[in-house]
C-alpha cells in the first residue's frame, strides 16, 4: 500500500532535531544582523560554550566580509620589491636583510611589475650560474583594490599563489597583499620566523658582522652586548626596550628601511608588526656618524 503523506514522512527523515532544541529556537530564534550574531558569540563565551580563542577566530570570519584588499595591503611605498637589472649581489642582501619570501620584480620603473621572484629560486643560481633571473620568475597575479578578502582566500587557495598585487582604480600599483594577511583577520597575528618568545634569544651575528636584534630587547641588554651607553636625548624619559627607545628618538612609529644613528651604532629597521619594530639590523656607526 502507497504512503498517503510520503512528503511529511521525507520532512520527518531531513529533520533531526529533538523537540525540545524545536521549541528552544522557536523561543530564541536566531540572529537577525551580524551584530547580533556577534553578541551571541560573546554571550556563548560567557556561558562557557566557546573559548575565547573560538570567539575570536568567528568574529574575525565575520567582519573578514567587510573586507577588501586595500583595507589590509601593504601600501606601494612600503613594498620590497626587486629591479630585475639589479646586480645579483645585491638582489641576494634585499632578500637577506628583508628575510621575505617572495618579491615582486619590476623592470625599468617600479610601475611594471612583470613577475614574482620567490627566495629559495636564488638558490638555483648557486648550481646554475649561467641562468637568467628572468628565468626564476613565476607570474604576477593583480588584483583590485575592492576584491573582497572572502574571495580573495578562495582564489589564493585555489591557484596556489601566496602573493597579489593591488592595483587601484586606475590600474596603478597600490600595494600588496599576502595570503598571512588575510588570515591574520581570522586568526590574529602570524608568528613567523623573525617573530620570537619573550623568553627566546634577542640578538644574532651575521654572516657580514652585522646583528640582527629584537626590538623587545632591553637597553641594559644592547649596552652590555655592545659595550655603548644607549639613552634617550630627553634624560627625564625611561624606556625598557630598544625597540621603544628608537621611536621616541626618531618620533614617529618607525617603518621598515628607515635608519637611525644612537649611541655609537646605526639601526636599520628590519621588520615591523602591530606598529612596532619587531627586528632591526645594528652595526657599528661610521666615524662620521659616530663622531
Amino acid at each position: 500500500m502507497s504512503d498517503p503523506h510520503p512528503a511529511r514522512h521525507a520532512l520527518d527523515r531531513q529533520d533531526k532535531r529533538t523537540f525540545l532544541q524545536k521549541v528552544a529556537e522557536f523561543i530564541h530564534p536566531g540572529p537577525d544582523s551580524r551584530a547580533e550574531l556577534i553578541e551571541t558569540l560573546a554571550d556563548a563565551e560567557d556561558n562557557d560554550i566557546i573559548g575565547a580563542e573560538s570567539r575570536a577566530m568567528l568574529e574575525g570570519v565575520i567582519r573578514m566580509a567587510d573586507l577588501t584588499a586595500g583595507d589590509v595591503m601593504v601600501a606601494a611605498p612600503r613594498m620590497d620589491v626587486v629591479n630585475i637589472d639589479a646586480p645579483y649581489d645585491d638582489i641576494l642582501h634585499l632578500v637577506i636583510d628583508t628575510a621575505h619570501s617572495r618579491f615582486p620584480v619590476y623592470e625599468n620603473e617600479r610601475e611594471n611589475i612583470i613577475g614574482i621572484l620567490l627566495a629559495k629560486d636564488l638558490l638555483k643560481l648557486q648550481r646554475a650560474p649561467q641562468l637568467n633571473i628572468r628565468a626564476l620568475l613565476r607570474p604576477a597575479v593583480f588584483v583590485p583594490e575592492s576584491k573582497g578578502l572572502n574571495d580573495l582566500l578562495r582564489e589564493f587557495r585555489g591557484n596556489r599563489n601566496h602573493l597579489a598585487v593591488v592595483i587601484d582604480e586606475f590600474g596603478r600599483i597600490a600595494g600588496l597583499i599576502t595570503i598571512e594577511d588575510v588570515l591574520e583577520q581570522i586568526v590574529g597575528e602570524i608568528e613567523d620566523e623573525f617573530d620570537i618568545e619573550d623568553d627566546e634569544g634577542d640578538i644574532f651575528g651575521l654572516a657580514d658582522r652585522t646583528y640582527r636584534v629584537s626590538g623587545d630587547t632591553s637597553i641594559e641588554r644592547v649596552n652590555e652586548a655592545f659595550n655603548v651607553q644607549l639613552q634617550p636625548a630627553d634624560e627625564d624619559r625611561q624606556f625598557d626596550t630598544v625597540g621603544g627607545l628608537v621611536a621616541h628618538e626618531m618620533g614617529h612609529v618607525p617603518k621598515r628601511g628607515e635608519t637611525v644613528t644612537l649611541g655609537g651604532l646605526d639601526f636599520v629597521v628590519l621588520h615591523t608588526k602591530g606598529g612596532a619594530v619587531r627586528w632591526f639590523k645594528v652595526s657599528p656607526a661610521t666615524a662620521a656618524k659616530a663622531g
